[in-house]
């Protein structure tokens, strides 16, 4: 057995944290925007559910987020970049191929490799993230300057004060979640979505305002499923039962 314990590896220019835990087929889990792999993967119970099954269950912290590097260059945010640490991973870890589940700016990142990296998934799952992969929405720049402000107190924009909230709670560099917030605002267009090939599921929760219709994605990525995640926003869809149990019922068809 491989030691359990959070571990990092050097990239050319920065440090990423990862996770490694169980014995299996890998599955790398890529968390969202402000959060962590702690705070979406394991304290919503994802990692032991899936080692639970049988699987080896890896997640990395994004660069500006958790225990790695904290960059300041909204440039360095692209999430074509922030996708290339996912398989810069899977090559540290000696991994060709993976299931790789998103959420939110994770399932963003995810759908940049199941479009350009496609050798490198047996299967996509889109959490959080419906149609707003390609027509937009979630936190803007209002959410950016409520993580500059000088304090909570000086947030007076609802939306910004419940990011900034966050931020502090889980004591994250503020002005690195700035930038990358302003860095991975890209979006991808429908023919690129249409262009993706590999098994994709698509799970966003029914009171979703942020993710988009996970439908409407669904009519655009050829063969992909789609699982509503009922009664559940955006924050609370992520360690539902419902969505588990559909991960692990599409994880269990994969070839």
């Amino acid at each position: 057995m491989r030691n359990d314990r959070c571990r990092a590896f050097t990239t050319a220019l920065f440090e990423i944290a990862y996770l490694d835990e169980g014995e299996g087929a890998p599955i790398l889990l890529v968390h969202g925007f402000a959060s962590t792999k702690n705070v979406n993967w394991v304290y919503p119970a994802w990692f032991s559910e899936l080692k639970k099954n049988g699987r080896r269950v890896i997640a990395l912290d994004n660069r500006g987020h958790g225990d790695s590097s904290k960059l300041y260059d909204p440039e360095e945010y692209r999430v074509p970049l922030m996708a290339g640490d996912v398989t810069a991973l899977m090559d540290h870890l000696n991994i060709e191929r993976a299931d790789i589940m998103g959420y939110s700016l994770g399932s963003r990142m995810t759908a940049v490799l199941a479009r350009d990296r496609p050798e490198r998934l047996r299967s996509a799952i889109f959490g959080g993230i419906g149609i707003g992969l390609i027509e937009g929405g979630g936190p803007g720049e209002n959410v950016a300057e409520a993580l500059e402000a000088p304090s909570l107190e000086a947030v007076t924009d609802p939306v910004g004060r419940t990011f900034r909230a966050f931020a502090d709670q889980t004591r994250s560099d503020r002005l690195a979640l700035a930038a990358c917030l302003r860095g991975s605002r890209g979006l991808m267009t429908r023919e690129q979505a249409a262009a993706i090939t590999v098994p994709v599921l698509i799970a966003v929760g029914t009171a979703d305002e942020i993710a988009g219709s996970a439908a409407a994605l669904g009519k655009i990525i050829p063969g992909s499923q789609v699982l509503d995640i009922p009664n559940r926003d955006h924050m609370r869809a992520v360690g539902d039962k419902v969505y588990k149990e559909g991960v692990l019922d599409f994880l269990s068809h994969r070839p």
